[in-house]
């Protein structure tokens, strides 16, 4: 490693890393909560509970669900309804003015076996809202999430220019020195260096499925104008539907393609993930793994039958996976709490990182004003 390519790799790394810094450090903080939103919504009270009852209990048809969501709001219609991947006793059936709004959404949370409105988990307030929204994308929708990505590309590329520094600069002393005797800019460098050192697996994992993440909404467009695009080619042009048919009709034939699967979420007519004259119903693996893929299922929504089902494509597999693996969703609690530990050292490592900055910039500022000083006493 000669100088020169030294000095390069410092400054990419320098500059990689002071332009997603501080939007680095958002992510990790509103991140943080992310990990346990389960936990946090029992303790704020947010997080809706079905009643313990017998696991043979009956459930009532998805056309019951249906009529109990919209006669909480009559004036809505059915855009989805979904059940969380370890807990099927609830729908959380989502309303809004037509099927592809955008604003003034409602959710109704129904019990799959009595029928009762367990609640209305807000869907644009609260605590855990802002937390998404400004890790999702800053409140600023598409554009904001493909900022976000670009300083996600910047966290890699400041990762790996940390790493190449790493060695040239440490070979001269022993793995985990931390030089607590000498100044505080010494050892604030060498506990970053460590802490980096230590996280860096992890931040590569976070980093490149969060870049991954952002990417969401572009890729499933994709898969609308690509493969959604050829399942209902055969409806093009058809007039769209004055009434739909049996949602539970259109469930029972989606289980019967797919009997070794279980339900996780259905997209009514005219919403993204379907098209004006199916339901889709997409069914979701019963593995740890498979649990977090789709398999999409639409159904004629006037006859309930099924008219064409295909396994995700490579792309929208790859951003399902990422996903869980993004907020340490695999491995249950042990996981989240190594997640929240390595998020909190990453706190650390791009605080001292901005910190050693802003005490170099300080330094060098210090000595230009005196080589000034000099200069102006000797003329």
């Amino acid at each position: 490693m000669t100088g020169t390519k030294l000095r390069r790799w410092a400054w990419i790394h320098k500059w990689s890393s002071l332009v997603c810094t501080v939007f680095m450090l958002l992510l990790c903080v509103t991140g943080l909560p992310l990990i346990f939103h389960h936990e946090i919504g029992h303790l704020l009270g947010t997080e809706i509970e079905a009643k313990e009852m017998p696991a043979h209990t009956s459930r009532i048809s998805m056309d019951r669900v249906m009529e109990i969501a919209l006669a909480q709001h009559p004036d809505k219609v059915g855009m989805f309804a979904s059940q969380e991947p370890d807990d099927d006793r609830i729908w959380f059936v989502t309303l809004a003015t037509t099927p592809t709004s955008e604003v003034d959404m409602k959710q109704v949370a129904v019990d799959a076996r009595t029928g009762e409105v367990l609640g209305q988990p807000p869907l644009s307030s609260g605590f855990m809202y802002i937390m998404f929204s400004l890790h999702v994308n800053l409140f600023a929708g598409l554009a904001g999430m493909l900022f976000l990505g670009f300083m996600g590309i910047l966290l890699l590329v400041a990762i790996v220019s940390g790493v190449v520094l790493y060695g040239p600069f440490m070979k001269k002393l022993e793995f985990g020195t931390v030089r607590a005797e000498r100044s505080n800019r010494l050892k604030w460098l060498d506990l970053h260096n460590l802490l980096g050192i230590v996280t860096l697996s992890w931040l590569l994992v976070v980093g490149a499925t969060g870049v991954i993440n952002t990417w969401a909404d572009l890729l499933v467009k994709y898969w609308q104008f690509d493969q959604m695009a050829e399942m209902v080619a055969p409806y093009k042009g058809k007039p769209p539907l004055t009434e739909l048919g049996s949602l539970q009709k259109a469930v029972d034939a989606a289980i019967t393609l797919e009997p070794d699967m279980k339900m996780g979420f259905i997209a009514f007519p005219g919403t993204s993930f379907t098209s004006p004259h199916h339901y889709g119903i997409f069914m979701r693996g019963t593995e740890a793994l498979t649990s977090r893929l789709f398999k999409p299922v639409l159904v004629d929504a006037t006859t309930g039958e099924v008219t064409d089902s295909r396994t995700l494509p490579w792309y929208l597999t790859g951003l399902l996976l990422s996903q869980p693996l993004h907020f340490g969703d695999y491995g249950g609690r042990p996981m989240q709490i190594m997640w929240a530990i390595l998020d909190l050292i990453s706190i650390v490592v791009l605080g001292s990182g901005l910190y050693l900055w802003i005490v170099r910039r300080k330094t060098n500022e210090a000595r230009m004003e005196k080589l000034i000083q000099a200069h102006q006493l000797e003329t």
